[in-house]
């Protein structure tokens, strides 16, 4: 069964969309985006002839697009998600899932009434390591998780100033809502637990620097908002007895930018680590992916091998998708968890901005 989609904004996420999708035997068969630069740029480059300025236009002019992507600004997401399932189709939205966990709330409302499914693309859950790590964590070797550390830390990333990134009421903050996808990993290996506090600082070092811009060509935009964080640490504790320490930046003074979670389990540690090369391009990175246990009374450390994937998972989440809607595989994450993700992020900035704990309400 093909299963036929439509994809909302003509982003540079588009690229592992359209491949992932098409790897999982689905049709793109438009594109809409606001832009008519966008949308030409989009069908040439993707060889997708249609390309519509809004939602309702593409859905009346293809009805037989089951299932539609969000490429969009942050702010767009909860509201585009909620129209695209009252329409009756699948979602595959793009992260953060929202600006807020109110928002994801009317995303996983709209879900359930229209019984189609809710996807946020988590894309390091797909990732070999992650996946084998999680083999790990469910076969009982680990044990309990006690504790993790969530770290997506950059010395030079700042995706450009006065765009929709480094406007707040666009993106709904700076690298905790940006980079969040380590604290969504660290959650799902710890089995995501309800958070009941969160203490967190958040600085806007450097957001005024262009030395720290990060290397992606993102144009800036003169006269634009630069108002969210550069970097914010917190630490999380859960009704379950379980803690969790969050280091995110898009600017300051480490070694190289470095993605990781650590644990520790009551029968095994564990590290799911991609240190970034230079300038933070993938062809210099390190990839780690280790366990670290006690067998026959030595201290152990086991390296697991897995695949090379340079797209970090982002083809085989969107692959995923696909699959769960012909129900060949289970749903890569829950909107469950992705509000309380969201619960934890507003506790972050609710935190940093009272300099007091801030209590996480779902």
């Amino acid at each position: 069964m093909s299963i036929k989609i439509g994809i909302i904004g003509a982003g540079g996420m588009a690229r592992y969309h359209v491949a992932g999708f098409r790897s999982a035997g689905a049709e793109v068969l438009a594109f809409c985006d606001p832009s008519p630069e966008a949308r030409k740029r989009a069908a040439d480059t993707f060889g997708v002839a249609e390309t519509y300025a809004s939602l309702p236009e593409m859905l009346k002019a293809r009805p037989e697009i089951e299932a539609v992507s969000i490429i969009t600004p942050n702010k767009f997401h909860s509201p585009l998600a909620v129209e695209a399932l009252a329409a009756g189709r699948h979602v595959f939205c793009e992260k953060p899932p929202a600006l807020n966990a109110a928002e994801v709330g009317r995303m996983k409302a709209a879900a359930e009434a229209s019984g189609r499914h809710l996807v946020f693309d988590f894309n390091n859950r797909a990732r070999p390591e992650s996946q084998a790590m999680m083999e790990y964590i469910k076969s009982g070797e680990v044990g309990h998780i006690n504790s993790a550390r969530a770290v997506w830390s950059r010395r030079s990333g700042i995706p450009g100033f006065g765009g929709w990134f480094t406007t707040k009421k666009l993106s709904g903050g700076g690298p905790v809502i940006d980079l969040l996808h380590m604290l969504d990993l660290a959650l799902w290996f710890m089995g995501y637990p309800e958070a009941t506090w969160v203490l967190a600082g958040a600085f806007h070092d450097f957001m005024d620097n262009p030395g720290f811009k990060g290397p992606w060509g993102i144009p800036d935009v003169k006269g634009g908002k630069t108002d969210v964080e550069s970097a914010c640490h917190g630490f999380v504790s859960f009704a379950t007895g379980q803690v969790l320490s969050l280091q995110s930046s898009w600017a300051e003074f480490v070694e190289r930018e470095t993605v990781s979670v650590t644990f520790q389990g009551q029968q095994a540690g564990g590290c799911v680590e991609r240190l970034f090369g230079v300038d933070g391009l993938d062809e210099t990175s390190v990839d780690r992916c280790e366990l670290y246990t006690l067998e026959h009374g030595r201290h152990v450390n086991r390296r697991i091998v897995v695949p090379a994937d340079e797209s970090m998972g982002r083809l085989s989440a969107a692959a995923n998708f696909v699959k769960l809607i012909r129900g060949e595989a289970e749903a890569l994450n829950r909107p469950i968890e992705a509000l309380r993700l969201m619960a934890i992020v507003d506790a972050l900035y609710a935190s940093a901005a009272s300099g007091a704990p801030a209590k996480v309400s779902v």
